[in-house]
């Protein structure tokens, strides 16, 4: 209600006798699309990005005793290595979004696999730990660029009724990739690890010489007669994308009318709310402890009595299970209730988990507890938090301040990370119950901000939300 003429003309396109298009009831453009095999073949390509940043993440904690033995490190020089991953984060945090607004998507994604490749080539075949942290650094430098250009671009390709579940790939083939290095890291050792990792970034080489660019970002560029090809493509040939097709380039027109893409342009007021939504789901992310679980899982795993062995088999498993319904409940269930129910689980297995260590010297059930704490973590946090806030980062800032908001969410995300991946094995020292309780109050706060400020944005296209979540065309 309310809406400008012009905020309703941007949102409308004009024919709207055509048989794909029916008004929404907000006004908005409703022109659903089914999942197409060259859609499907795009949006994996690009999630496998994601595998190899899940593959990375997960990689120090199977590696940690054999990189400790094997070259002599201590504890503080291990959690350097660890730590390292969020520097290069951070790096590439500050060129994330102008490096895919001027390369473009697909370009970045070539990028991004040289990062991974030199990453993984350092650690199998360093003698020293300074090659050692380099080889972590770059990986972070393109698990950050994975981080914005990976949702982005299959947030740009996708339909409105099919974002969220083909969005959820990202988080999918992260978990995935935590997964895989969990279950082979207890019988291949880490240089092995290493050279494994590679594997899936000459395999997405090959591949991202037949996917196109992102549509909304060739109409960005003045490339419209590729946009129209590559736009149709993807909806299939019997497809009439004019009403899709309308609406992102008159609303990219008018974006672009506004303001060119500067950093300062975030700190408008009309930006506010979703910088805010955004920054505070980053933090979320990682004060809830993602980055001191997966990290370091081998650390609470002795701590806790638990086999490795075991453990990992049993966190591969869940961490499978549990992305993969993710996918099937986001578009269902919608991103603001999920969030809401992966921070309160978050918060209950992180409770448990620090009640098993309060109760280790009694020896009550601890091992069982403490890994039902951790799969309870695990399961909570892929079915939300895992994915839900890069994809809400990709849908709420318009074009015209995208990449410098893309940048800002990933840096002030490997900020995060990096305070919780060093800090980690101190906090165990001094108190591992204590942690496990911070980690829960983190959680716990992430559900009343979820609760107060997160928008829902299920079913809505791109331009819709941007227009009602900023002041934009008010």
């Amino acid at each position: 209600m309310g809406r400008s003429e012009q905020e309703r003309r941007l949102l409308l396109v004009s024919d709207q006798d055509h048989p794909n298009y029916h008004q929404s009831s907000d006004g908005g453009v409703d022109c659903n699309s089914s999942a197409t095999a060259f859609l499907l073949f795009t949006a994996i390509v690009a999630a496998t990005c994601s595998f190899t940043s899940g593959y990375c993440i997960g990689y120090s904690s199977p590696a940690e005793y054999g990189v400790l033995a094997d070259l002599s490190l201590s504890m503080a020089e291990y959690s350097v290595f660890g730590s390292m991953l969020a520097v290069g984060g951070m790096i590439g945090a500050l060129v994330s979004g102008k490096t895919a607004d001027y390369f473009g998507h697909r370009t970045t994604m070539w990028i991004i696999n040289v990062f991974f490749i030199l990453g993984w080539l350092a650690i199998a075949f360093t003698k020293v730990s300074w090659l050692l942290d380099l080889g972590r650094l770059l990986q972070g430098i393109g698990i950050a660029l994975t981080s914005y250009v990976g949702n982005i671009f299959i947030a740009e390709i996708t339909p409105k009724n099919l974002r969220g579940g083909l969005m959820s790939l990202n988080s999918w083939m992260t978990g995935s990739g935590v997964a895989f290095v969990y279950l082979i890291g207890s019988v291949v050792k880490w240089r092995g690890l290493a050279l494994i990792g590679s594997i899936p970034c000459l395999l997405q080489i090959l591949c991202l010489f037949f996917i196109p660019e992102s549509p909304r970002w060739l109409v960005k560029n003045g490339r419209e007669k590729e946009f129209e090809g590559v736009l149709q493509r993807l909806r299939g040939k019997k497809a009439d994308i004019s009403p899709e097709a309308a609406e992102i380039k008159e609303y990219a027109e008018f974006i672009q009318l506004l303001s060119e893409n500067k950093f300062l342009d975030l700190f408008q007021k009309k930006y506010a709310r979703p910088i805010t939504v955004a920054v505070g789901l980053m933090l979320l992310t990682q004060f809830s402890g993602l980055t001191g679980y997966t990290f370091y899982m081998t650390n609470i795993f002795v701590l806790a009595g638990i086999s490795s062995e075991a453990g990992y088999v049993t966190l591969a498993v869940v961490k499978i299970l549990s992305t993969t319904l993710a996918i099937f409940l986001i578009d269902k269930s919608g991103r603001r209730t999920l969030l809401m129910v992966s921070a309160a689980g978050t918060c209950l297995g992180s409770l448990l988990t620090g009640f098993s260590f309060l109760l280790q010297d009694h020896h009550y059930w601890i091992s069982v507890l403490a890994l039902t704490g951790v799969s309870v973590y695990f399961v909570s946090f892929n079915l939300g938090i895992s994915g839900i806030p890069w994809i809400i980062m990709s849908e709420i800032f318009p074009i015209n301040v995208k990449g410098s908001a893309g940048s800002l969410c990933v840096l002030i995300y490997w900020i995060s990370s990096w305070a919780v991946s060093y800090t980690f094995n101190f906090l165990l020292e001094w108190s591992s119950t204590g942690t496990f309780i911070i980690f829960a109050a983190v959680s716990a706060l992430g559900f009343l901000f979820t609760v107060m400020l997160v928008p829902e944005t299920k079913g809505r296209s791109l331009e819709e939300i941007q227009a009602s979540v900023t002041s934009v065309l008010r």
